[in-house]
């Protein structure tokens, strides 16, 4: 017999004087139209994609369900199993209020940040898809409307042979002209063969002129063809950080990411001021509260949420209007399966300063085989008119690509 998740003793969670239930708040008027609705049961199942994809649905007395996903990672199920008590009787409409009692009630187990934020988000998305279904709009509608019909899609590139500029070149080059992408990205983060220590992140000279090379090949490959960034995953000190930043300013590069690990907040300031190429951060920071120091501090050029880690639609959205005061641009991380990738689509139709949302998944032959509809076409998302996120799960292809050991939630 397994834990029981629900029933976990938590002093903080029951004495909070910041309990912000219905019952709590006294909100218990009758609402017009379809909309006394009640939360019956909050389900979770994963997916063993390119990550461990954690699918949220959200059931209701009314017979609605909403699917949303959570960022990927070991403990989200279990901790999303012990939020159910604070969301089931609840009216799934009032998402901002259940979104900060989650907070608040989960304080205690770290919802400052961390993948306890990252199951609060997969009800969150859930939440949007659900209450956009029960008032018949799409979940941008939810957030203040649309900006754009489409949303560009960057593609995450990868090969065999990822240390070989030339390799790099190629692959580019393929993904425009037969998968008709325009913006892709690339990993700067690999072996050179020249490296001595792999702790202290530094780079050697030689090191330097080997990434350089990749992103001259691949830049040159493609030229205005595509726009094209790379990423670093937080790998390399300042100091190696500055000079590869400097060594590629020559080429057209449409963002250096995540060159120096996220813990310090000084030394990210240094590198993006200390360059030219355009930095990017933020897929390791949570919450607004988080994304707001790197954006007020001019620490990074364009700023990266990744949604359902980040905390939600909602939470997304407050960034990108914190990024707007600062004249910066929004470039979503995003390795998630179709559901918070249209999830993610659905922020980027409602904000101004949106760039584009990752695909991570390419190599992945059945990705979109999880939803019934078309998601990503030439390289762009259509964002759905229909209600929610405007996308159904195919449960057959669920079961079939199942965590080994997990179990299908209940069906619409």
């Amino acid at each position: 017999m397994g834990i029981d998740y629900t029933q976990l003793h938590d002093p903080n969670a029951e004495y909070t004087m910041r309990d912000l239930s219905a019952e709590t708040m006294g909100v218990t008027r009758e609402r017009g139209g379809d909309r006394d609705v009640e939360i019956t049961d909050v389900q979770t199942t994963m997916v063993d994609g390119n990550f461990p994809w954690t699918l949220v649905r959200i059931y209701t007395d009314a017979g609605v369900v909403g699917t949303g996903e959570a960022y990927w990672g070991a403990g989200v199920p279990e901790l999303i199993e012990r939020m159910k008590p604070f969301v089931v009787g609840e009216n799934p409409l009032d998402i901002d209020r259940l979104y900060e009692h989650l907070i608040q009630k989960m304080s205690g187990e770290g919802s400052v940040e961390g993948i306890t934020v990252t199951a609060i988000a997969g009800i969150e998305v859930a939440l949007h898809d659900l209450a956009g279904k029960i008032l018949e709009v799409p979940a941008y509608q939810l957030l203040g409307g649309k900006y754009r019909d489409e949303m560009r899609v960057y593609c995450d590139c990868h090969t065999e042979e990822e240390a070989d500029p030339e390799a790099c070149a190629d692959e580019a080059e393929r993904v425009v002209e037969e998968l008709g992408y325009d913006a892709l990205k690339f990993d700067l983060d690999v072996p050179s063969g020249l490296e001595k220590d792999r702790a202290n992140r530094h780079l050697r000279p030689g090191e330097i002129r080997h990434k350089a090379e990749i992103v001259e090949q691949v830049t040159e490959r493609v030229k205005d063809r595509a726009d094209v960034a790379f990423d670093c995953h937080w790998t390399f000190s300042g100091g190696s950080a500055k000079r590869l930043a400097s060594a590629i300013e020559e080429y057209d590069v449409w963002w250096l990411e995540d060159p120096v690990p996220p813990e310090n907040l000084e030394v990210q300031k240094e590198v993006t001021g200390s360059t030219i190429t355009p930095i990017t951060v933020g897929e390791n920071r949570y919450r607004v509260t988080e994304e707001r120091r790197l954006i007020e501090e001019q620490a990074v050029d364009i700023v990266a949420p990744d949604m359902p880690k980040v905390g939600g639609m909602r939470e997304t959205r407050k960034i990108a209007d914190v990024a707007n005061q600062y004249y910066v641009p929004v470039a979503m991380h995003n390795v998630s399966s179709p559901v918070a990738t249209m999830a993610s689509a659905h922020v980027g139709a409602a904000i101004p300063n949106a760039l584009a949302v990752e695909y991570h998944s390419y190599e992945l032959g059945w990705w979109e085989d999880l939803v019934e509809e078309d998601v990503i076409e030439d390289g762009y998302i259509e964002v759905p008119e229909e209600p929610g996120l405007g996308v159904t799960l195919d449960m057959d292809a669920v079961a079939e690509h199942m965590v080994e050991g997990e179990t299908l939630f209940d069906e619409a």
